[in-house]
């Protein structure tokens, strides 16, 4: 049965980048629908075309048979169950993936308010301090890459050495680092070199370039 996954605008919608990614990396195959973010109902899970797919009005959804899965997380842990290679195969090391997955599925409201996802633009480097909470956001996850790369990165170029579901979900933050033009260490950009290098994240990133459709309130933020 071929599952269907409901996303939102490729340029602004990192949830739906994240099972996305999981999909494509387990080479499950899977039809595609977007559904465009904006106007009634935006920013309020009321929107009437995502409400029709989703039960809790958000996307990304995905859509096995009579079944919705309706949230990134547990899209992501039903992929890990087709495809068990992307968390660590040591007890221990996929416990430590698990969390990180999970720091980011719950945490860091600040970055994700004041860096919001937009792959098209590019913003002059800000000349005046992030507010608190939110560069305390963005030392947690340098100081989170920079630890998990000096522990794996003998096993490879991503977080967990191989490519695991955490990369699928920290990837957005790579694309958020490079729009407001976060200054990063020498080990962190190497990683976000390796994500933007990733055949399906920059297939990810030409969709959101194609796109027609755009959110006028979040462009305009740092314009």
């Amino acid at each position: 049965m071929r599952p269907t996954l409901y996303i939102g605008n490729k340029n602004y919608s990192s949830w739906s980048m994240r099972p996305w990614l999981a999909l494509r990396w387990a080479g499950i195959d899977f039809e595609e629908i977007t559904i465009p973010l904006g106007g009634v109902g935006y920013g309020k899970s009321r929107i009437p075309a995502v409400r029709a797919v989703s039960p809790s009005g958000r996307v990304p959804a995905l859509r096995i048979g009579d079944t919705v899965i309706y949230d990134s997380l547990g899209i992501a842990e039903w992929v890990v169950e087709q495809a068990p290679t992307l968390y660590p195969a040591d007890p221990l090391d996929r416990a430590l993936c698990r969390s990180a997955v999970a720091e980011m599925h719950s945490g860091f409201a600040a970055l994700r308010r004041d860096l919001s996802m937009n792959i098209r633009r590019r913003v002059t480097p800000r000349a005046w301090p992030w507010p608190d909470d939110v560069r305390s956001d963005i030392e947690r996850v340098l100081e989170a890459w920079t630890h998990w790369r000096g522990r794996y990165g003998a096993a490879g170029p991503f977080l967990f050495g191989a490519r695991t579901l955490a990369d699928a979900f920290y990837a957005p933050v790579c694309t958020r680092f490079r729009t407001y033009g976060v200054a990063l260490p020498p080990v962190v950009a190497a990683y976000c070199d390796t994500i933007f290098t990733d055949a399906d994240v920059r297939a990810w990133e030409q969709g959101a370039v194609a796109e027609p459709w755009s959110i006028p309130e979040t462009d305009a933020l740092y314009a």
